[in-house]
């Protein structure tokens, strides 16, 4: 992988749950119900690693932003 131009490493679902640190019924949660950007080879699930990885980012962005709107909340 690593002769690999960046944005094109391709991980399997088992490489992600890994990365992420979840069960592998999580990913095909998250694919099934399309919040996790991924797409199929045959039969198997395959990610960009550039794609989870701006995933990753706007997840941690949205919860910043749900995180300011709740305490917007609490100020009055």
């Amino acid at each position: 992988m690593p002769d690999e131009p960046l944005g094109t490493v391709i991980l399997t679902l088992k490489e992600v749950s890994a990365y992420l640190k979840v069960t592998e019924r999580t990913i095909y949660r998250l694919v099934a119900g399309k919040k996790m950007p991924a797409f199929k080879v045959g039969g198997s699930w395959r990610f960009k690693k550039a794609d989870i990885d701006q995933w990753i980012r706007s997840q941690s962005e949205n919860a910043a932003a749900a995180e300011g709107s709740a305490n917007l909340g609490e100020s009055k």
